[in-house]
């Protein structure tokens, strides 16, 4: 029997004893036994605190950002294999496309996260405080790795998922991880490791795996670790009572299956393609995965005068999903992960049937294509319909983690959001309309009792990635038996596994400090102009102070027939009584232009290449005409660009070959009393030296 490996301390290990047996969710044979005894879960953790945290510290969140991005390239290249084992989990092609390429594309989408930090090991949060009245002291806050390791304890229904979308995270914020996969699935993980190991893209000690009990290794945990759990909300919350996690008050986030609902508009009818996009999501959403999703459809609300006309059509609707082996092309819907899942599914239902009865579907018998269904865990899918849903205890507290859901009447859109609050918390819940001011209605009533909620009507139906698809940039959690946590999320979930400090003193410290440039910092002299610098020259705080220019009213003119602006306060004959203004008022984006002028460099060629934008620009006092402007012109922050990887020589575009950076500038517009007139933050894209 194949015994599967643990990746601990730099080595892969296998457990003592025999170890639990794991078995082909389909064809019920033995695949791997997985076994952790005799670990040293103490030492695991320090390896990973003293080998892995170090080395992910020295790197910049850029350089975190392409790892994450080599591992998801390397990672497409065996798909495959991995497609090959994922069918033994239960899994169609469908199911493991999520898994699989749903993983590798957390990989890639928190890669792209690195566009949002400095090139440095640490990052400034938020905007930054003038403390002073002379304006020499001011506060901010900056975000450092933790020194401890992420715990990441999965769940078995996504074994690749589950730990790619946790670790892109953690490791793009610079904290190693320990991922403890559900055992029964553990041998997709397995798999998954050896070749993100193999590939030699992480740092050692960047990424460990367990496959098999975690023994006492929360026991072990102190203030800088960070734990992720997903799962059963029993199970998270007997976790979260560790005596070293309440001891140390370790962060822990939790992701638990909770009874997620759909609710149908009263507005939709049978002949409104909203109709037919309703039964198609639940349909979805309780054969993908066989029903094993966190995020699956348990709860189902209709209006009271529809329910039979829908849980037909859901029934008609599901009798045409072919069940049975994977690998059959026919096949819509695998097995569940195993038979003990299955056994589990089973006596879940008989709990709901005390308040409901079956109106699809059957627990004693399921017909299979090219497998056998006593042999496999395969089960049919069951909807329940429950018919007074404010008296029955059982559907808002008992969940079936398989291929089952309940159907329940509401009166009144009121009624929809206290029912759907029944459930205490969930991840996600899906208005199906095409009533604006139903969806607002739902939507401000429910969510605060949902993570997140998917509104769902013709005009985004064939985009929409549906209601059990978290997203990296979303948060992935929800309040109550959801767990309270919030995971991914994109900066927000970068920023869990970071630690905030608040910063203070000159602005010219803490612009050394930071390598960001700090309103009222003691600017640099450049030498030369700062656009005769290519990217590497430019020092932050490389300072100008333009000459002056004096704006006249023929100027204000001018700039109104040339951009068509003649709104009344630019026109001089404006009668100015009871407005803003003295007198005729220059264009905030005439003095913008007028800063160009002044900053921009000659006619000669230089490593400047274009102009990138503006991210903030603000008018801060009328210029009226006679005033004289001048600019203070500062570099403020220097971000990589990376060049694009073009696959296709087609797909190449001017300017792809040439190495480059973006370089940000704070402009500051000062007139004759010495006061800012106008604020911005440009942005330009400027040549790197030609090695």
């Amino acid at each position: 029997m194949t015994k599967l490996e643990n990746y601990i301390t730099g080595n892969w290990v296998t457990g003592d004893g025999e170890g639990q047996l794991l078995y082909n969710a389909v064809t019920g044979a033995p695949v791997a036994a997985a076994s952790t005894k005799g670990l040293d879960f103490k030492s695991i953790i320090e390896y990973g605190r003293t080998t892995g945290n170090p080395a992910l510290r020295k790197m910049t969140f850029h350089q975190r950002g392409n790892m994450l991005k080599a591992l998801a390239l390397h990672l497409r290249n065996h798909l495959e294999k991995f497609y090959t084992i994922s069918y033994q989990t239960g899994a169609t092609k469908a199911d493991s496309w999520v898994d699989i390429e749903g993983g590798i594309g957390n990989l890639f989408a928190n890669a792209s996260l690195r566009r949002k930090f400095p090139d440095e090991v640490f990052c400034i949060d938020g905007e930054s405080h003038n403390l002073s009245k002379n304006n020499t002291f001011m506060g901010t806050h900056i975000l450092v790795p933790k020194e401890g390791v992420a715990i990441h304890i999965n769940a078995f229904n996504f074994p690749v998922w589950g730990m790619l979308e946790k670790i892109a995270v953690n490791l793009l914020a610079g904290v190693p991880a320990i991922v403890k996969p559900a055992t029964v699935t553990s041998y997709l993980t397995e798999a998954f490791v050896k070749e993100i190991i193999a590939s030699k893209i992480l740092p050692e000690g960047a990424l460990q795996l367990i496959c098999g009990s975690a023994g006492d290794l929360l026991n072990h945990v102190t203030s800088q670790d960070i734990i992720t759990f997903t799962g059963s909300a029993s199970t998270g919350s007997m976790l979260k009572k560790t005596p070293a996690i309440l001891d140390n008050n370790v962060p822990f986030n939790m992701e638990a299956d909770s009874l997620n609902c759909i609710v149908l508009g009263a507005d939709v009818t049978p002949d409104k393609p909203e109709w037919d996009i309703f039964i198609k999501e639940i349909r979805k959403e309780m054969t993908l995965k066989a029903g094993q999703r966190c995020t699956g459809i348990r709860r189902i609300f209709v209006p009271e005068n529809k329910m039979e006309d829908v849980w037909k059509a859901i029934g008609t609707s599901l009798s045409q999903t072919a069940i049975g082996n994977p690998l059959n092309e026919k096949v819509r819907m695998g097995s569940l992960a195993g038979q003990t899942q299955r056994n589990e599914v089973k006596e879940q239902v008989q709990k709901l049937l005390a308040s409901s009865q079956i109106v699809y579907g059957s627990l004693d018998s399921v017909e299979v294509i090219d497998a056998d269904a006593n042999k496999g865990a395969f089960m049919s899918p069951v909807l329940l319909l429950n018919e007074k849903p404010h008296s029955s205890y059982e559907p808002h507290n008992i969940e079936a983690f398989g291929p089952v859901s309940t159907i329940m009447p509401y009166k009144n859109m009121d009624d929809a959001i206290v029912l759907s609050k029944l459930g205490k918390g969930s991840l996600v819940s899906t208005i199906v309309t095409a009533d604006y001011k139903e969806a607002k209605q739902y939507v401000v009533g429910a969510a605060s009792h949902h993570g997140r909620i998917l509104v769902l009507n013709n005009e985004c139906a064939k985009e929409s990635t549906g209601h059990g698809s978290p997203l990296p940039l979303l948060v992935h959690g929800g309040p109550g038996r959801a767990g309270g946590g919030e995971e991914m999320g994109g900066l927000r979930g970068v920023k869990h596994y970071l630690q905030r400090t608040a910063l203070q003193g000159s602005p010219t410290t803490i612009t050394a400090i930071t390598n960001v440039y700090q309103p009222h910092a003691n600017g640099k002299d450049p030498g030369k102009h700062p656009f005769q610098k290519y990217f590497e020259e430019l020092q932050i705080g490389d300072q100008i102070i333009t000459e002056k220019r004096v704006i006249t009213s023929e100027d204000i003119d001018r700039f109104a027939d040339l951009s068509g602006d003649h709104f009344y306060a630019h026109i001089k004959t404006t009668d100015f009584t009871g407005t803003m203004f003295e007198q005729q008022v220059a264009h905030g984006y005439f003095i913008m232009s007028i800063a160009a002028g002044l900053f921009v460099d000659s006619y000669e060629k230089n490593p400047v290449l274009l102009n990138y934008g503006i991210d903030e620009l603000r008018f801060t006092k009328p210029v009226y005409p006679g005033a004289e402007i001048h600019i203070r012109f500062t570099c403020k922050e220097k971000l990589p660009n990376d060049k694009r990887v073009i696959e296709k020589p087609e797909d190449f575009k001017r300017g792809d070959d040439i190495d480059k950076g973006i370089v940000k500038w704070l402009v500051e517009m000062i007139d004759e009393a010495n006061e800012v007139t106008g604020l911005a933050t440009i942005l330009t894209m400027v040549a790197k030296k030609i090695q």
